[in-house]
């Protein structure tokens, strides 16, 4: 399938234009669009600017606050009980984690809780943030409920993934990153775009047989990972993310896509731990190091050419999309477009040749 390709700067300035049309004030446009872009760019477009879109129709609806205040509802020690306010998740999340970097470097860890909050896109990218800073950070969110408990097929918990970033001195961090379900829910978004099946083994319908129809799917429920053990961490994470924030909690949290007469209310959990106050920061990176060397060595199954760790494969994606353009789908780029007739911006954004 044919893809247009653009340049990281100019689909970053493009997707920040944008959403400072909407009234997302200019520095915290170019956050947005840098973390929009950053899943693009590392093959996750489940989680990329193919999401500009229902953001944008959810601040025109006055369905979030493009200029949301983050405030601090309760602080005790290290920790922070915040509130967003209902602005975007990604802007809040990002100045979350600004207030918990300084607590961590004083204390060795702080931890938040971030209620009234949206979406906020891969939890991969606040990982890796930190992960700069020479920091831990684990993350979870809840969501809008597209997955049952076991032994149910009824919509409860949102897909609620669960991220650590861990620095090396490889040229890239270690990143877990993953949902509790079977697969992350923006994939049978993506299949049903397309108007592609999903494998078996994926979701259940509206009556709770297996079905590889999307459609289907969405209209039903996505399978927990591993059966019990993806209940058992789904339910972990809408604790620390919805109840223990005073956010929404499983159903009641909104569907970014189908209550456009509602807010989401989302509740995320941050704790962020400063490596230094373990271990010296250069023995971690040599034990970090030495642990990937092992890994990597170790006996491969017939025909596997190389044993890869977590994180590895979209740092090699990112530098191919680096260097060859950042791949759009013609959907995302007519949504892209037609923002910009809207808005009377140019789409100056123009195809990278390959």
């Amino acid at each position: 399938m044919a893809v247009n390709r653009y340049a990281k700067e100019r689909l970053e300035s493009l997707v920040a234009h944008l959403a400072a049309g909407m009234g997302v004030p200019a520095n915290d446009a170019a956050l947005f669009a840098e973390v929009l872009v950053d899943a693009d760019l590392h093959g996750v477009s489940t989680h990329g600017v193919s999401r500009l879109n229902i953001y944008l129709q959810r601040i025109d609806a006055r369905l979030i606050d493009p200029q949301a205040a983050l405030t601090i509802d309760r602080r005790t020690g290290s920790t922070l009980a915040l509130d967003a306010g209902n602005g975007l998740g990604q802007i809040q999340a990002r100045k979350a984690l600004d207030l918990l970097l300084p607590l961590a470097r004083q204390n060795g860890l702080a931890a938040a809780t971030i209620r009234n909050s949206q979406h906020f896109g891969a939890l991969s990218w606040y990982g890796n943030y930190a992960a700069s800073q020479k920091m831990v950070l684990m993350a979870m969110t809840n969501g809008e409920p597209a997955m049952s408990p076991e032994g149910g097929f009824e919509a409860f918990f949102g897909t609620n993934p669960i991220a650590a970033s861990f620095p090396t001195g490889k040229g890239f961090p270690v990143k877990i990153d993953l949902a509790t379900s079977t697969v992350a829910r923006g994939n049978i978004i993506a299949a049903q775009k397309k108007g592609a099946p999903i494998p078996g083994g994926w979701a259940l319908d509206r009556q709770g047989n297996p079905t590889t129809d999307a459609s289907e799917a969405l209209l039903g429920t996505v399978l927990t990972m591993a059966g019990h053990k993806g209940y058992a961490l789904a339910l972990m994470v809408e604790l620390f993310s919805g109840a223990l924030s005073g956010s929404a909690v499983g159903p009641d949290v909104g569907s970014m896509y189908k209550n456009m007469n509602r807010k989401q209310d989302v509740g995320h959990f941050f704790c962020l731990f400063d490596i230094a106050a373990f271990l010296d920061y250069d023995e971690y990176l040599r034990r970090v190091d030495a642990t990937i060397d092992r890994i990597k060595a170790a006996k491969k199954r017939p025909g596997v050419e190389e044993i890869l760790v977590p994180g590895e494969r979209s740092a090699r994606q990112a530098r191919i999309n680096g260097a060859g353009g950042i791949p759009l789908s013609g959907e995302t780029v007519a949504e892209l477009e037609r923002w910009c007739a809207r808005l009377k911006i140019p789409f100056d954004c123009p195809e990278v040749v390959c």
